[in-house]
């Protein structure tokens, strides 16, 4: 799924974007984000949509930092009749990552005026396709967000960790069993001192994403709405949208959403002046598990890395994977072998009997351990709500000889439910309630060229002190169609769910920690103290000192301008902004001693790993650029281009910002909106293209290559009966590209549609 940012934080989520349909938030509770369009409106269904981005409107909620998104869907009212389009196209045609498959994109709406006070409409969206593969096998040092891509393989690296190779991530320093052995063979005890003078590390042999991942991409969307005027100004809706499916997310790890079902349902009243609006979102997970987790103990389940009595402590058993590779190493260092085929040798006696990729055994046990809840199996539960009422008052009938006045509050309360497997809730539900409040007063002087828009909004967490965001926005029109822009934009971010109450055991044995301040004494952070990994690496000992974490808060200046020029046949925008971060959330890494004695400055491996969500306490700068020029030409030909640049600063050592955005962005597009006969003919043709740029995640960091990408389309229309008939391609030089470590590799989709009743 594709989820959309402005101005930097390019993740598979983005906590500081909002994304409201019909003016619900369209994220899902136990992530705090969207997942693109997963829920939601189906294609036909969407009147339009509006990108504010950054933080310049108070009335959308906290969160929307870097920007909000509104879709608005089409009122039965206005939009009747019946509509449907059906696409269809072709993936993998190079067969590179498997054989070529179909594309199927099919959409239906019908909605119906009964009378003048009642209508209703019904849509349904169906997507499916095998879906791009993640493939990225290169060898990966995890060390949570601080890892690295190193040299290396499965046949040149005994501790090989792909990046896209799951079970792996599980590893032994088989020194301590070469001890062993020499405790009880005294004889051999010399030459495995020998062995031993570093460590010895060994992974266990992993499988492939597409041996673990079913490829399907599967989307069923259904929704509706039930629209009834109380009077000629007012209007009742009661509406839903409910989506299913399967897809592939990256967080800490690599997450098969499989059967995932939300739920959207609101009842609203609107009215010109007022609006008053109650909804709720419904998550169930459903069969979604951690696709590293589970492969990982799905090796478990066929033979045990290393037996362990009921305290965790190890009890070597001759039928343990790493009491095999062990003793089998040593005959072959004995026999005269190189490390290199002693340890390849040693592999391949350990696994014998290893169930094969795609065979019935290794399916049978995969599917046993992936329906087992996390931290036995690999399933994560997830059953989160969430639940909001608002309303909003447009005072300006009243108060328009001073000012156009505007007020609104909301409340909003998440019940987070995962049974233990991602949030500390086993002890039960975990309530989170918001409250907020906004204000926003508007007047018009010097002949209505100068606009002056003050706005602000108060907000309060239930495990944060409130704060006052202010907002101030100046327009002066300079000419018919020309306007200058200024603001001042404050906005305020809470934790998300995540950061707050996250308790996961990821890649690289880092357990993600939330913020709350439980997590501190469960893990002992008072009597067994934590360090610093990146300073530790460097040889400094500093303690982790504990301090409560805030929300975060940023206050951004913008100047704009957009116009009309060269007869009105030219339009451009463009925008510069700059702003600092207070108190800015991010992530480090900390590392503890699992004996409870104070660390060594030379142990930076062996003991707990804890990733923490902290603030930054200098400001953190960010500002960017951006130059939109729309040209029209004759004969309904245009030219458009835009390019922007966005950039963070002041970022200390050891800590990750996941702004995951490249410097420079740029896109050309040369169109045409009806030509031949009737102007029935269109086409379009995009040019994008985004330099590399360094990415940052949990499951792995690393450069982000440079790409550009050739789109197309063209169509026919039908006037008669609103249809259109169009084929395209998106990527139609095929060139696969990746936006992110860890995620698929993006070829080429060929595609023809037909619609009926669109426009």
């Amino acid at each position: 799924f594709k989820t959309p940012s402005t101005r930097g934080f390019n993740f598979s989520g983005n906590t500081r974007f909002n994304q409201l349909v019909d003016g619900m938030d369209n994220q899902a509770p136990g992530l705090n984000f969207s997942l693109g369009n997963f829920v939601g409106l189906t294609e036909l269904d969407v009147d339009n949509m509006e990108l504010l981005p950054g933080a310049s409107s108070a009335l959308y909620g906290p969160g929307g930092m870097n920007g909000t998104l509104l879709i608005s869907s089409k009122n039965p009212f206005k939009y009747q009749g019946l509509s449907f389009e059906i696409k269809t196209g072709i993936m993998h045609t190079d067969e590179k990552q498997r054989p070529t498959s179909p594309y199927h994109n099919w959409n239906l709406r019908w909605a119906k005026k009964v009378s003048d006070k009642f209508a209703f409409k019904i849509t349904s969206e169906l997507i499916q396709a095998k879906d791009w593969v993640a493939q990225d096998e290169r060898n990966y040092q995890r060390i949570g967000t601080l890892g690295f891509v190193k040299a290396g393989n499965r046949l040149t690296d005994p501790n090989y960790d792909g990046i896209n190779v799951y079970g792996d991530e599980t590893t032994v320093d088989i020194g301590a069993i070469l001890h062993g052995i020499a405790g009880q063979a005294p004889f051999l005890g010399q030459f495995i001192d020998s062995l031993t003078t570093n460590p010895i590390n060994v992974s266990r042999t992993g499988y492939s994403e597409k041996d673990v991942i079913d490829p399907t991409t599967l989307n069923f969307k259904l929704g509706g709405s039930l629209n009834y005027k109380i009077t000629p100004g007012t209007e009742m809706i009661v509406a839903g949208h409910w989506g299913t499916g399967n897809t592939v997310y990256t967080g800490s790890d690599r997450y098969s959403l499989k059967a995932l079902k939300i739920g959207q349902y609101k009842v609203e009243l609107q009215n010109k002046n007022w609006m008053l609006r109650g909804w709720t979102t419904q998550e169930n997970a459903g069969q979604s598990f951690n696709a590293t987790v589970t492969t990982r103990l799905t090796n478990e389940a066929w033979k045990p890395s290393v037996t362990r009595d009921a305290n965790g402590n190890p009890t070597p058993l001759p039928t343990d994977w790493y009491v095999q590779y062990t003793q089998a190493f040593l005959a072959n260092k004995l026999a005269g072998q190189t490390d290199y085929d002693a340890h390849n040798n040693a592999r391949s006696l350990a696994d014998v009997g290893r169930p094969a990729p795609g065979s019935p055994e290794f399916k049978a046990l995969f599917d046993q351990v992936r329906k087992i809840p996390i931290p036995q199996g690999g399933l994560f539960v997830d059953k989160s709500d969430l639940y909001q009422v608002e309303g909003q008052y447009n005072f300006s009938e009243y108060t328009k000889s001073f000012a156009d006045i505007l007020v609104g509050a909301n409340y909003k309360r998440y019940v987070l439910n995962s049974e233990g497997t991602l949030f500390a809730d086993t002890a039960g539900n975990i309530n989170i309630s918001e409250i907020g409040a906004y204000v926003q007063a508007g007047r018009s002087f010097l002949d209505e060229k100068l606009r002056l828009t003050l706005a602000g909004r108060y907000d309060k967490n239930t495990s944060f002190e409130g704060k006052f965001t202010p907002r101030a926005t100046a327009t002066y029109k300079v000419a018919t169609n020309n306007t200058i822009r200024l603001s001042f934009q404050t906005a305020y971010r809470f934790p998300s769910t995540q950061q707050q109450w996250i308790n996961l055991n990821v890649g690289g044995d880092t357990r993600l920690l939330g913020g709350d301040p439980s997590f501190r004494q469960f893990y002992h952070f008072d009597t067994n103290p934590v360090y610093y990994l990146d300073d530790l690496r460097a040889g400094n000992t500093r303690q982790y000192d504990n301090v409560d974490y805030k929300p975060e808060s940023v206050s951004t200046v913008e100047l704009g301008f957009k116009g009309l020029q060269l007869n009105e046949k030219l339009l451009i925008d463009v925008y510069g902004y700059y702003g600092q971060y207070q108190d800015f959330l991010t992530r480090t890494l900390l590392v503890q001693n699992k004996l409870g004695n104070p660390i060594s400055q030379a142990d930076t491996t062996g003991g707990n790993i804890y990733s923490v969500p902290v603030n930054i306490a200098d400001k953190v700068k960010t500002f960017g650029y951006g130059l939109s020029l729309d040209y029209r030409l004759p004969l309904n030909f245009g030219i458009s281009v835009n390019a922007s640049s966005d950039e963070l600063n002041n970022v200390p050592e050891g800590f990750v910002s996941f702004f995951n955005s490249p410097k420079y962005r740029f896109n050309g597009t040369f169109s045409n909106t009806g030509f031949g006969g009737g102007r029935r003919f269109g086409f379009n043709v995009t040019y994008r293209w985004q330099d590399s740029y360094f990415y940052q995640g949990d499951f792995a960091s690393g450069t982000v290559p440079a790409f550009h990408v050739l789109d197309a389309q063209v169509s026919v229309k039908f006037p008669k009966t609103k249809s259109m008939f169009k084929i395209g391609a998106n990527n139609l030089l095929n060139q696969y590209y990746y936006n992110a470590i860890g995620n698929a590799q993006i070829g080429g989709l060929y595609y023809a549609s037909f619609g009926y009743n669109l426009y």
